[in-house]
């Protein structure tokens, strides 16, 4: 991007001074007070599980509340859950949930597109951080959230999104802090208060904020697509560990509504288990799922796209004498995408009208894709050994 000509009005002065300075309070005056002054705070016992407790409620506000629940809908909440994400999501400092559905709904709209609103192809530092530092284009009007505008807990937060940060992000850990420090009889209970504003506060909201923006930038970057390639986001188990599970970004975008995000047993997904959980004690229901069949076919076919390319991409590798033996593993994968094409058709129009799909059929699908990772992995050692 070239930023020679870009009008000092589209800075956002408040967000960027708030951005940079709390950034950069934690680079430096954190570590200063921790190295210098750690031996003299009493009370760590209790400062370290409040940050803990912060960084998780104000983590999973944003996860679970801001963004499946509020955003995509996918599962309705009851009002103590719903009371929790606005407060705590708004010790975020991410804005409120009004706002954030509403910017976050026009990037599933309008994604790698220049009305995205972190548009990755405007490169990682703007869909990171940049877009809100600056706008590139005035906002547009916000009138994809007539759902939301209806709640009143929303709007209520939305009026008073700031000060609701301030009190519950900032002032409550100090005086939990102190008042922890006072019913202990410590000898400096301001110092503890320090420290708990410091680590609770300030540097929680810095690693929280950093995590959620590396699902605008790392996970539009960096990962496997095996959904879909025709956008850029990305699964990342890396991304899902800071995030509390939300690096499975390719599926997310081929399907938004889901609650889930790692869709697999194995991924690491908190999000989806605390969704799961609270549905069982009464406070979640009408969880949305994709079907397995329409996620099964969503694999078929982007397999079938990618095979053959892959295949043909390292036979380049290999040197004429490899490539004669390895004709019959190539012309077996071209045929397998065929094959796979074909079965992610069948698939998805059973898919579409609500057809029952066999389990044996899904294991035998699942067989295939584990046959193209073969031959896909048959050619790497082939052309590794070439090299």
């Amino acid at each position: 991007m070239k930023f020679k000509n870009f009008p000092i009005y589209r800075i956002e002065w408040v967000t960027s001074i708030f951005l940079i300075g709390t950034a950069l309070l934690s680079l430096t005056v954190v570590p200063w007070f921790l190295w210098t002054k750690y031996s003299q705070v009493e009370g760590w016992g209790f400062i370290w599980p409040l940050a803990i407790f912060y960084y998780y409620a104000t983590g999973f506000s944003i996860t679970l509340g801001y963004h499946r629940l509020f955003s995509h809908l996918s599962f309705k909440a009851k009002w103590p859950v719903k009371l929790f994400v606005a407060l705590f999501g708004a010790a975020s400092f991410e804005n409120s949930i009004l706002d954030w559905s509403a910017d976050h709904r026009i990037h599933h709209k309008h994604v790698d597109e220049d009305e995205d609103p972190y548009d990755i192809s405007k490169g990682f530092f703007y869909a990171h951080i940049g877009w809100l530092l600056f706008r590139l284009k005035p906002k547009p009007p916000v009138n994809n959230v007539k759902d939301l505008e209806a709640d009143p807990l929303v709007m209520w937060q939305h009026r008073y999104v700031q000060w609701i940060g301030l009190v519950v992000g900032f002032i409550m850990p100090a005086v939990l802090g102190w008042s922890y420090a006072t019913l202990r009889g410590f000898e400096h209970p301001g110092m503890t208060a320090l420290a708990a504003f410091l680590i609770a506060g300030l540097l929680r909201t810095v690693v929280v904020q950093q995590g959620t923006f590396c699902i605008n930038s790392l996970c539009h970057m960096v990962g496997r697509q095996p959904y879909s390639t025709t956008h850029s986001a990305r699964d990342s188990a890396i991304v899902a560990l800071l995030t509390f599970g939300e690096g499975y970004h390719n599926y997310h975008h081929e399907f938004q509504h889901d609650y889930r995000n790692g869709v697999k047993a194995w991924q690491f997904d908190p999000t989806k288990w605390i969704i799961w959980t609270l549905s069982k004690v009464g406070l979640a229901e009408e969880l949305r799922r994709v079907p397995d069949s329409r996620i099964m076919a969503a694999e078929l076919k982007e397999k079938s796209l990618t095979l053959g390319r892959d295949i043909d991409n390292l036979a380049k590798a290999l040197d004429a004498h490899k490539r004669q033996l390895k004709e019959k593993t190539i012309a077996a994968a071209h045929e397998l995408a065929k094959e796979l094409g074909v079965r992610a058709e069948a698939l998805r129009e059973a898919a579409a009208n609500k057809a029952e799909v066999a389990h044996e059929t899904m294991v035998e699908l699942r067989a295939m894709l584990n046959e193209a990772a073969g031959y896909l992995e048959n050619l790497r050692r082939a052309a590794g050994s070439a090299a």
